[in-house]
């Protein structure tokens, strides 16, 4: 990905040009302290004169009030903020009419910043105060005064939070009144420019120091650049939030959001004093210390994916190359690119106003349909339809252009999403709340209503990722995500009627991903990367978990590398410094899966013994105790030595009915209260009881036999068996009080144990007769 730039041979501006702002993706307006306000037609190549400032009025920053919030677009007439030396603020039109001047700051106003939805103005001045005014210009309050000069301000993503510069310290100061402010030490100089993304919620400052650094928005710093050669006047975030763009002294720099840069400019255009992206983040634009004005646009991004790449080589052109035969097919759509994404056989290219979705098995004929006004931020795939974010909603579209579903939820700011908090899979979308960070709301992907009885998911903590798994029947879909702690969780979507258990498959995973053909995890846990083969198995069998890992140390991979995606038995990992690595996986796993899933046990039986692995092993008893297939799982788990599970397998298959079996199974999974349920229902209360003494649940033991009148004698029996064995004595007064008036014999107990047990198998014997019957009549 690199910058294309372009000036013109003799700057328009006469003296320095302090700031830049656009109106559409190709207008632009420059204010110059020669007092000239021009606008620039980038499709047209024409410059024209808007207004030639008063004489005393010298330009220091501009923003346009904000076009459009939540798709909605604004009423109010075109305007934008323009701050100036002599401690005003005017607000002037799109004509060039200064509407209002406000007597602001004793000093210069060195910035000024509308929130996002344009119900509230900041400034912040040499007089080191920093205000809120309403949108017609009256003063709401001082937020702060300090004693040095406010060089730059910006908002937080949901405009609750004000981030300012105080000499080489950041300041976050909630509006809040009490709220606790962030102060910390940014820059060995004065920092100068700061920028915050309401995608990404990161936070950019660049400084005297001549380097700029990346933190999020606690204070801790994600990123330092090397000291460059001349102080860093300038920066912006891409609206995205995936890269941003860094200005100095004849030169221009653009970064990923992790903070490595992709490319470098060095054109002659003085200091950069303002860095602006339009709205669709295709096009930068820089304000020039020698009068020009410095536009840019991003070329050669590149998709990946099996055999394909695939490059954005010009604004409309894109260059698809098979890497086995080497073919390359040209693109060319009729507006630029804002957008693509390339996975499971498909590319979905957005631009600005239609969308294209290609086959990769045919790139001559791409299906097109219109979009509606908003921008493309955000583009997922799955298998059998994709989803497009722009500013004014969410919306599933099959691979055949048909709108599926476009789900909607209270204080929905799709503008904001990222795809860190959007998951989607082939019939579930999942949504990171953004006003609470612990909920995910979960939507049917064809219907787009929600789930279930439409609780949404609530987690204990915030939650930082989501990611759906994409493989299976809709009914098992499963959830992992990653919380404010780095602990990874997993949880089933689809729950009837009681609590979902969310159960942590793993700590410290900073990245994670799933495959896209069977549902396999792998994530980078602490310094190693770590593919979870089966996470589904903490269900059936906790302690199989740390078994079924497959786990490769990370001195192979540079500090925090990202996991891009997880494609057949290929990860792609992009390491710290921007480079990309490969790294492949076993492909039994998913062979694992794929016999489980169409009960071809002998085949999985076959491939364990053939590759000889013990997690593979593991993997195939969690399968199998899933699936309920004992024979399977007995031999797997023999495989990997775990003989108390032999024995309780064995045990299971000797159960009288199918009723006590599936109890018993239930067990196996730690799910006790199930099982008790499952027998009661089928009426077989010895067991029920007999379950609770076998988990010393004595009080629940003796609570049913009291309840259904029988049994009391057994249970109370155990218990005296149980305390001589520990030589204590009953302290429990319901114990005592039932000891009293009920003899203990163990041989009546024993004859009524096998009546039960025999009636048991009757009944099931009946059962099946009566099941083989029916077919015949």
């Amino acid at each position: 990905m690199r910058l294309k730039t372009s000036l013109l041979k003799e700057p328009k501006h006469k003296e320095l040009v302090s700031c830049v702002g656009w109106t559409t993706a190709d207008e632009l307006y420059s204010c110059s302290e020669d007092h000239q306000i021009l606008k620039w037609n980038l499709l047209t190549n024409e410059t024209s004169l808007i207004v030639k400032l008063p004489e005393d009025i010298f330009p220091i920053d501009l923003h346009w009030f904000p076009k459009t919030v939540g798709g909605k677009k604004q009423t109010q007439a075109e305007i934008f903020v323009l701050t100036s030396t002599d401690g005003k603020f005017h607000l002037v039109s799109k004509i060039g009419r200064i509407e209002k001047s406000v007597e602001a700051h004793k000093g210069a106003v060195l910035a000024g910043r509308w929130n996002y939805d344009g119900t509230a103005l900041i400034t912040a001045g040499e007089d080191g105060q920093i205000k809120i005014w309403s949108k017609s210009g009256m003063l709401r309050s001082t937020l702060a005064s300090q004693g040095s000069s406010v060089y730059s301000v910006a908002w937080g993503p949901d405009s609750d939070r004000i981030l300012y510069t105080s000499g080489r310290q950041l300041v976050i100061k909630p509006l809040q009144p009490s709220a606790k402010v962030i102060q910390w030490k940014a820059h060995d100089g004065v920092v100068l420019k700061v920028d915050w993304n309401s995608v990404n919620d990161l936070i950019l400052s660049g400084g005297e120091d001549c380097k700029y650094k990346v933190w999020d928005s606690f204070g801790r710093l994600l990123y330092s650049s090397s000291s460059h050669d001349y102080p860093v006047t300038s920066l912006s975030w891409a609206p995205d939030g995936e890269v941003f763009a860094v200005g100095s002294f004849n030169t221009l720099r653009l970064c990923d959001k992790t903070g490595w840069s992709y490319a470098l400019e060095k054109p002659n255009t003085g200091s950069v004093f303002t860095l602006a992206w339009s709205a669709d983040g295709t096009q930068l634009a820089g304000a020039c210390g020698n009068g020009h004005v410095i536009f840019a646009h991003v070329v050669e991004q590149h998709w990946e994916w099996k055999n394909f790449v695939i490059t954005l080589t010009k604004r409309r052109t894109m260059q698809v190359r098979n890497v086995m035969n080497d073919a390359v097919d040209v693109l060319e759509f009729r507006d630029r690119v804002i957008k693509a994404s390339l996975a499971y056989g498909h590319l979905v290219v957005a631009t600005s106003l239609q969308c294209y979705v290609y086959n990769s098995r045919n790139w001559n004929t791409p299906l097109i349909f219109d979009l509606k006004e908003g921008t493309v931020s955000l583009i997922l795939q799955a298998e059998k339809h994709f989803l497009l974010v722009d500013g004014a909603g969410l919306y599933t579209f099959s691979y055949e252009g048909r709108l599926i579903s476009s789900p909607k939820f209270p204080g929905m700011r799709a503008d904001i999403l990222n795809a860190q908090g959007v998951s989607l899979s082939n019939d579930t979308i999942a949504i990171r709340d953004k006003s609470d960070e612990k909920v995910i709301l979960l939507f049917d992907a064809l219907t787009g209503k929600a789930l279930g009885d439409g609780k949404p998911l609530t987690h204990k903590l915030e939650v930082v990722e989501i990611a759906l798994d994409q493989c299976g029947p809709s009914t098992e879909r499963k959830i992992a995500l990653i919380d404010k702690n780095r602990d990874l969780y997993l949880t089933s979507v689809r729950h009837l009627g009681r609590e979902p258990k969310i159960s942590k498959i793993g700590s410290m995973v900073h990245s994670m991903a799933w495959n896209d053909a069977a549902n396999i995890l792998c994530g980078i846990q602490d310094n190693q990367f770590t593919v979870w083969y089966y996470p589904s198995t903490v269900f059936t069998d906790k302690e199989l978990l740390p078994k079924t890992l497959y786990i490769k140390d990370g001195s192979e991979f540079s500090r925090a590398p990202h996991i891009l995606s997880y494609v057949g038995t290929k990860v792609t990992l992009r390491q710290g410094d921007g480079s990309l690595v490969y790294s492949s996986v076993p492909p039994y796993p998913a062979l694992l899966h794929e016999y489980s899933t169409s009960a071809r046990w002998e085949d999985a039986l076959r491939l364990c013994r053939f590759a000889k692995d013990q997690s593979l092993w593991a993997c195939l008893a969690g399968m199998a105790m899933a699936n309920r297939e004992l024979t399977t799982a007995e031999m797997a788990y023999a495989a990997i030595g775990e003989l108390p599970r032999v024995q309780y397998i064995n045990f299971i298959k000797e159960q009288p009915s199918k009723e006590s079996s599936l109890a018993h199974m239930l067990m196996f999974s730690g799910q006790g209260q199930e099982a008790e349920a499952t027998l009661l229902q089928a009426g077989l209360i010895y067991q029920a009881i007999q379950v609770n003494v076998d988990l010393f649940n004595w009080e629940r033991a003796l609570e049913l036999a009291v309840k259904h009148k029988t049994h009391v004698d057994t249970v109370l029996a155990y218990r005296e068996k149980f305390l001589q064995k520990f030589g204590r004595k009953e302290t429990n007064k319901r114990f005592l009080q039932y000891a009293e008036g009920v003899e203990v014999d163990w041989e009546k107990i024993q004859a009524k144990i096998e009546m039960e047990l025999s009636k048991e198998r009757e009944k099931a014997a009946n059962a099946s007769v009566r099941s083989s019957m029916a077919p015949r009549r």
